[in-house]
């Protein structure tokens, strides 16, 4: 694949300073501090959990572009952008397509979140992955890049988007941006530009250039125009690091800057959160995999209801009725009584409480547009009541059934699985993977994937990710 050639070096050179350098109260120098540390920062610099973590970040990615690759949303999108599409660079994860890199990154962005079975950083609700790792993945099929520099460069990304996501969270969320999109731009932009090799200064555009660019708003959940979001913050923040490693300037302090990013989106900004701690905490680690194919704060509720209906061997016919005590933001986010399509379905606690106890899961199957039209699931979530209660933190749900013999059962969740505190196994996420997998790739060949995911450090190409996950013509 043809390399761009000499993208680093016109730039004028900038004295290295350490990574750590802070950020005065202001905000002064937030941008650049960001940009000197992703410059500086070496594969072999990361702590063995905070690689790992990465690994398991990147094996959850493909496996839900994968399980995603042929939903009618990625159809339309493949079928409205081809005509369109310049050379084929890249491959389409779970396809046999192949388009230019800013089209692919766009499109496994989407294939990625369509489900909305991707990671989960629950501090800010970004989903990291779809905007880092289809950025990266798009420009490691076009020009040279060992797994490791691939490994470094997607932590680099989530550390970037999740710092930043920190600073303004959750005023810059409860105004009506879409997160994932707003600050995994600048993800996807830190995470290319390091592949690209840019200098300090050019890194410094790359992150102006990608602030000039927030994507997504929190009315688009529950429509195709929700994946939209993740899709197009990589191909943005790729756009951003193409532009800057050619000298495309921007301001210095796009982030921190009064009329910067930060400030004309946000009513919070917390600079510290950005600079304080580069390299010594990760926020990597606090990536989270959903076990459930919904909005992230349903998976409590889905939790409790799998754990009652197992334990007491439960079926709707008998129920008489279902209480729950939740966060104001679960019925904010997922308080669709009357789903229509299955990606209403996915932010509806009601249909999710009742899919979780007639089939004792919440798979993608579940949030299919015949799931959420089945009379059975629908009496059943009719007999479901939530009431909003500020003593519930978010990760949590206070559940009873009562059943028709006027017995009640009772469940506290305080953190549901998938969570940091209960997360999924290596095993749990391999069975998520072959699952989404299954139908679109022979079983051998999610094999193969699975295991170019998990030794992607000791790959020679990063590419060999994309060439493995790819459907027989």
């Amino acid at each position: 694949m043809p390399m761009l050639p000499a993208l680093a070096s016109a730039a004028t050179a900038v004295t290295p300073a350490t990574a750590t350098a802070p950020a005065n109260a202001a905000g002064q120098g937030v941008t650049r501090t960001l940009a000197r540390y992703i410059v500086n920062s070496r594969y072999e610099d990361l702590p063995e959990n905070v690689r790992k973590e990465g690994t398991r970040t990147l094996l959850n990615w493909v496996g839900v572009a994968i399980g995603g690759s042929h939903h009618e949303t990625v159809e339309r999108a493949v079928s409205a952008l081809a005509p369109f599409s310049g050379p084929k660079q890249a491959s389409l994860l779970g396809r046999n397509d192949r388009f230019d890199i800013m089209n692919a990154a766009f499109l496994n962005g989407v294939s990625s979140h369509i489900f909305d079975f991707d990671d989960t950083h629950l501090k800010t609700v970004i989903h990291p992955a779809g905007p880092v790792a289809s950025a990266i993945l798009a420009l490691s099929e076009y020009q040279p890049v060992s797994g490791k520099d691939f490994l470094n460069a997607l932590v680099l990304g989530v550390e970037t988007e999740c710092r930043i996501g920190n600073s303004v969270y959750p005023n810059h969320y409860d105004t009506g941006w879409h997160i994932t999109g707003t600050a995994g731009v600048f993800g996807a932009a830190a995470a290319a530009g390091k592949l690209l090799g840019l200098s300090e200064q050019q890194m410094v555009w790359a992150l102006g250039l990608a602030a000039s660019q927030p994507v997504g708003l929190r009315e688009s959940f529950g429509s195709m125009n929700k994946s939209f979001n993740p899709g197009k913050a990589a191909s943005n923040g790729l756009f951003a690091a193409l532009l800057a490693a050619r000298d495309y300037t921007s301001s210095e302090g796009m982030i921190e800057a009064k009329r910067g990013w930060a400030n004309t989106i946000s009513t919070k900004q917390d600079y510290a959160e950005i600079t304080e701690g580069l390299g010594q905490r990760y926020e990597a680690l606090l990536n989270t995999y959903k076990p459930f194919a919904c909005g992230i704060v349903i998976h409590p509720a889905i939790d409790a209801a799998i754990q009652l209906r197992n334990q007491y061997k439960l079926n709707a016919d008998m129920i008489d009725k279902v209480e729950l005590r939740v966060h104001p933001l679960v019925i904010e986010l997922t308080g669709k009584k009357t789903p229509q399509i299955g990606l209403e379905g996915k932010f509806s606690i009601y249909h999710s409480v009742a899919v979780a106890i007639i089939d004792g899961a919440a798979g993608e199957r579940q949030y299919s547009d015949r799931a959420v039209q089945d009379a059975r699931t629908i009496a059943l979530r009719d007999k479901v009541n939530a009431t909003i209660d500020p003593a519930i933190k978010a990760e949590q749900v206070d559940m009873t059934i009562v059943l028709k013999d006027g017995r009640k059962l009772h469940k506290f969740i305080e953190h549901a699985i998938g969570s940091v505190q209960v997360p999924m196994t290596d095993k749990q996420l391999e069975a998520k993977f072959i699952d989404l997998a299954d139908g679109i790739l022979p079983a051998a060949q999610t094999r193969a994937v699975m295991d170019a995911c998990w030794q992607v450090a000791q790959l020679p190409s990063a590419a060999s990710i994309a060439k493995a996950a790819v459907k027989a013509a």
